[in-house]
């Protein structure tokens, strides 16, 4: 009965349109590299927590200098990643998780900072940064592939971590609605980017832009919208299902069998290998005891509902989609462009759902192109 329920409402829980509920759906994959300082220390190498640790003290001593920070060695993971992260193959992931690092973020529902994880970049530019989100229930590892191709280009990148899931530290557990993943979004943009960012988001995270922009428009420059899911209405009634019940579909969510099956669906023909790994990196953020509250929390407010906000998107839009996207269909690349302000769509053959994984290649230069032309 709850995996029918699941297949029923799977779509509605990941936050993509179902116009199919023949699929199971819903977005991991999750991949990137990691430049990471293992913990905070004062001069005089006291620990420093999130609760212990002013937002603003730690930007006046990041900025001005770094003799406060013990950096780790390249080829080590930052010490708060789940143990399971060593089992993991795929050297793109492996290489970004060592660079993943915790910065405190000032939210309004908490007295403390959450620190927050990202991918920091390496180069800073005076034009506007890319900063990449994620889809549902994922992390920033889901740009493994791309973030090193646009960090070769010269391009100043961020990849964070929504509020709730990925690899932040949530032991004091805020709310992680909707209003407080935007609030977290924007108290990390102002401390951290300040200037208009080119925001990219695949699946879910085309949402999570699009809310974000509507309700920040100062804050972003351009936006990047990859196999957009932006049509659903919310959750629906599993955000009213008893709490019992949502426990064991999280349980199901996070298995091992559903993931290599959803891989089925998000993927075309990759081996049962690389499946097995995808679903090692898609589900190291849910191994965290503070992951089951948070999504709890995700779906008890009904999740997103942006269809009445497209048009209110003033910023430029590419829109992105893999042709053979067996989860969202393509045809709605056409109705989500005519739908924004000023927006075009491109395609890329021989994709999936997530685009940025399968060809890594052909959506870092879109981008690239997007960015430095305003067309691609």
């Amino acid at each position: 009965m709850l995996l029918h329920l699941y297949k029923k409402d799977a779509c509605k829980l990941m936050g993509y349109s179902p116009f199919s509920t023949d699929s199971l759906v819903y977005t991991l994959i999750p991949f990137q590299y990691y430049y990471s300082f293992t913990e905070l220390e004062t001069k005089k190498n006291k620990m420093v927590t999130a609760n212990s640790y002013s937002t603003m003290h730690y930007l006046k001593v990041f900025n001005n200098s770094r003799k406060g920070f013990r950096v780790r060695a390249d080829n080590e993971f930052p010490p708060f990643l789940p143990k399971e992260i060593h089992q993991i193959k795929d050297p793109l992931a492996r290489n970004l998780a060592m660079r993943i690092q915790r910065l405190p973020v000032q939210v309004s529902c908490l007295d403390s900072c959450v620190m927050s994880s990202c991918i920091r970049p390496s180069v800073h530019r005076k034009t506007n940064p890319i900063v990449l989100l994620h889809g549902f229930d994922s992390s920033c590892l889901e740009w493994r592939a791309v973030y090193p191709l646009l960090e070769e280009a010269g391009a100043e990148s961020w990849a964070i971590d929504i509020l709730g899931w990925g690899f932040s530290n949530l032991e004091r557990l805020p709310s992680c609605d909707v209003v407080s993943k935007r609030d977290h979004l924007y108290q990390f943009w102002k401390l951290y980017i300040e200037r208009p960012m080119v925001l990219v988001g695949p699946s879910l995270g085309a949402a999570i832009a699009i809310d974000f922009a509507v309700n920040h428009p100062e804050s972003v420059s351009k936006l990047v919208l990859i196999d957009a899911s932006v049509y659903a209405e919310g959750i629906g009634s599993m955000a009213q299902m008893p709490v019992s019940v949502t426990n064991a579909g999280l349980e199901l969510l996070k298995s091992i069998p559903l993931r290599l099956y959803v891989n089925r669906l998000v993927f075309k023909n990759i081996p049962l290998s690389t499946s097995v790994d995808f679903t090692r990196i898609g589900r190291l953020h849910c191994l965290f005891p503070w992951w089951r509250d948070a999504t709890l929390s995700f779906m008890a407010s009904g999740g997103y509902n942006v269809t009445h906000l497209i048009k209110q998107v003033k910023q430029r839009a590419l829109v992105i989609w893999g042709e053979d996207d067996q989860i969202i269909r393509f045809k709605l690349a056409h109705r989500l462009c005519s739908e924004l302000q000023d927006a075009f769509v491109r395609s890329i053959p021989d994709c999936g759902h997530l685009p940025h994984v399968e060809n890594p290649t052909a959506v870092a230069n879109l981008i690239l192109k997007f960015v430095e032309d305003d067309y691609c």
